[in-house]
């Protein structure tokens, strides 16, 4: 259906940790990847939106994989990065560990 997004590391300046309301256990995990960023050093701002109001310049989207088709609908440019856990999710943490190598974001979907 949609072809594969891959985002250059040095190319990604904002990810969208994206959920369905924008609340409760979503800000939390986006404040939890937003400490695994500035840990990692990188140079990237993070932030919380609903998945129906992510800019249209992010570069990156973790969402739940439940609303994963659906941020690939509204947003083809950026890569999507679906996860199934709130914490500790290994996407969330490959994805930090991904950049921090320098290495290319490719999306799951």
């Amino acid at each position: 259906m949609s072809e594969k997004v891959t985002k250059a590391a040095g190319d990604v300046k904002l990810i969208v940790f994206a959920c369905e309301a924008g609340m409760g256990s979503s800000l939390m995990g986006a404040n939890q990847l937003k400490k695994m960023v500035k840990k990692a050093k990188l140079d990237i701002e993070v932030i919380h939106a609903p998945v129906t109001q992510v800019p249209g310049h992010a570069d990156v989207i973790v969402t739940h994989q439940s609303l994963a088709k659906q941020a690939r609908q509204n947003f083809p440019e950026a890569a999507i990065v679906p996860f199934m856990m709130f914490f500790g999710d290994p996407a969330v943490k490959g994805l930090v560990e991904t950049l921090k190598k320098g290495e290319a974001v490719e999306s799951a979907l």
